[in-house]
């Protein structure tokens, strides 16, 4: 019985987009694919609201999870879409949710970690993506067993050296890979005040401009 109403429901699905462009067509089905067959992966939460800025850039916030002081080694989780490739903890904002408080909500959501947040380290622009992501420092005090998202969506995570999760970033998700970049020059300046970096077009360089300092502590 489920097999035949599979196939009724592609038939369906391919009549009523019968006409559309090929790309369309290519993006609605691998959605519905996984959503029908594999709804486990898909991450779906109850406020979906986009925060947008002036230029119409999503607004995100993530960190950098340490496991101490030293900054040596760093967290990464996951990826609800591919789970064998790994990214740094991070999201959309919240209606009149600030950015500090959106990175701490995130890495709980997504790496079900605690701990205090530090410098901003930068904000950092995808134009591709149109997306502008403020990047905190946090020192992990508390590793929960069981989150939100291991829950939901069997996200993993794993300590990295910072070396090395740099280089894991860089193929797929070169953006964040930048933070590491922003993090030694940081320290290499020695005031640690905060970079915008901009990655877009055929050029994944970042380019760096000063920003405001900012420091915060929240638990």
């Amino acid at each position: 019985m489920k097999n035949e109403a599979e196939k009724k429901s592609v038939v369906e699905i391919d009549s009523l987009l019968h006409g559309f462009p090929h790309w369309t067509v290519t993006v609605f089905l691998s959605f519905w694919f996984t959503f029908f067959f594999y709804p486990n992966m898909m991450k779906i939460k109850s406020n979906q609201t986009r925060i947008y800025d002036g230029d119409g850039y999503k607004k995100r916030a993530a960190c950098l999870c340490f496991r101490n002081e030293s900054e040596e080694e760093v967290l990464l989780v996951s990826s609800s879409r591919t789970q064998d490739k790994w990214i740094v903890p991070g999201g959309g904002m919240e209606p009149e949710e600030e950015p500090n408080v959106a990175a701490v909500r995130e890495v709980c959501e997504e790496a079900g970690v605690k701990g205090t947040l530090g410098r901003l380290l930068g904000i950092f622009e995808n134009t591709d993506r149109k997306h502008r992501t403020y990047v905190y420092v946090l020192m992990v005090t508390e590793m929960l067993e069981d989150w939100e998202d291991s829950v939901n969506i069997g996200r993993k995570r794993e300590w990295f050296k910072t070396d090395d999760a740099s280089r894991v970033l860089q193929c797929h998700k070169p953006v964040q890979a930048s933070y590491f970049e922003a993090l030694q020059q940081g320290c290499l300046s020695g005031n640690m005040t905060p970079l915008v970096a901009t990655i877009g077009g055929g050029d994944h360089s970042p380019t760096y401009n000063i920003n405001h300092n900012s420091r915060s502590s929240i638990r």
